[in-house]
């Protein structure tokens, strides 16, 4: 699809095709897979882009039928893939999964993207186009020095880079030295709004002290969120302003300055696959909409929720109605509320949190 110049959010890394068990058990022993598609970026491009933002989608893919899946089926949620490249001698990146959640024992994961089309990206060859926000992950840089000498250009702070958003995206087994947890803070502090998990930040930094120590970490970025898994998240926002962020944007004399939290509504959970990615989509949607913090932090939520409660990477977000019906909900009627499969296509709120 041909976008407008300036398009919402421009989302720049690699995407692969997944291949999903048709039924549990390990690698050795699943007869038959089920094709999906799976790229933190392009999750957070797809997502925005069913909610009604316009995004683009800026990537590196072989020319194969992968690639094709890749392209075509990102362009169907409403993604601009103009900015995509096709690589006639490096292939699309794939791989294979258990139905087992990360995080446990009974989890495997089979990546197959050493040499892939996207690991070839470079700064001579990568157009990101204009773009009110630039998305980023730490994933891309750990693919290959090219990538990693890209991303140190587009986290470079200058007069007229957009507002830069990077999810810090912690993968050990992607980085193939120790340098990783270095680079990957970085990047986060050249970004302007920074997604961080409390978890993966004591993994990566060793830091264990709660979302305050890593704010002191990170005092640079003019937003920094740190999730909280189940019982929330909370975002550190300079205190100059929320939306009119530039690239120059000063760090805050006090960096612990504008602190809120704010609980996550209880959740049925199906697959935790592709949360943190709606989340990051949820908040940047609130931001584009000049939302205040707390309201951005129940609609990253509520878009977290919505991928929590359905199985794949991708799950279409609630509309804007039904989100924004939610999120004005009363405190206590906030922490009443919880989340089931098909909670999105309600045609309104849940029975336990409607209020007088």
């Amino acid at each position: 699809m041909n976008a407008p110049d300036v398009v919402d959010v421009v989302a720049l890394g690699e995407s692969m095709v997944t291949f999903l068990p048709t039924r549990p058990g390990r690698l050795a022993d699943v007869p038959s897979f089920d094709r999906a598609i799976g790229g933190a970026e392009s999750n957070v491009a797809c997502v925005l882009a069913a909610a009604g933002h316009s995004a683009r989608w800026v990537s590196r893919v072989g020319a194969d039928g992968f690639g094709d899946h890749l392209v075509g089926t990102i362009g169907s949620y409403g993604v601009d893939v103009s900015g995509v490249r096709r690589d006639a001698l490096r292939p699309t990146g794939v791989y294979f999964r258990t139905a087992g959640e990360r995080g446990t024992s009974a989890h495997e994961v089979a990546y197959y993207r050493a040499g892939s089309a996207a690991s070839a990206m470079t700064v001579d060859d990568v157009e990101v186009g204009a773009g009110r926000i630039l998305h980023l992950s730490g994933i891309t840089a750990a693919l290959s020095e090219g990538c990693l000498e890209l991303m140190r250009s587009l986290t470079a702070r200058g007069e007229r880079r957009p507002v830069v958003s990077f999810d810090v995206n912690h993968r050990s087994g992607l980085w193939r030295d120790a340098d990783g947890p270095r680079v990957l803070l970085e990047l986060a502090r050249g970004a302007d709004v920074v997604f961080v998990g409390e978890d993966e930040a004591e993994e990566a930094w060793g830091v264990g002290g709660g979302p305050d120590e890593i704010r002191e970490l990170l005092p640079e970025p003019a937003v920094l969120v740190v999730k909280q898994g189940g019982a929330g998240a909370t975002a550190f926002v300079s205190p100059a302003g929320v939306w009119g962020l530039v690239a120059q944007f000063p760090a805050p004399l006090d960096p612990l300055a504008s602190r809120t939290f704010e609980p996550a509504p209880t959740v049925d959970i199906v697959s935790t696959t592709g949360a943190g990615d709606a989340f990051a989509a949820g908040f940047l949607s609130g931001t584009l909409r000049d939302l205040p913090v707390r309201e951005r932090l129940r609609h990253g939520h509520l878009w977290a929720a919505a991928a929590l409660t359905a199985p794949g990477d991708l799950a279409a977000p609630p509309s804007r109605a039904h989100a924004d019906r939610l999120v004005a909900l009363d405190d206590q009627a906030w922490e009443r509320l919880r989340l089931g499969p098909g909670w999105t296509q309600a045609a309104q709120a849940p029975e336990e949190v409607r209020t007088p």
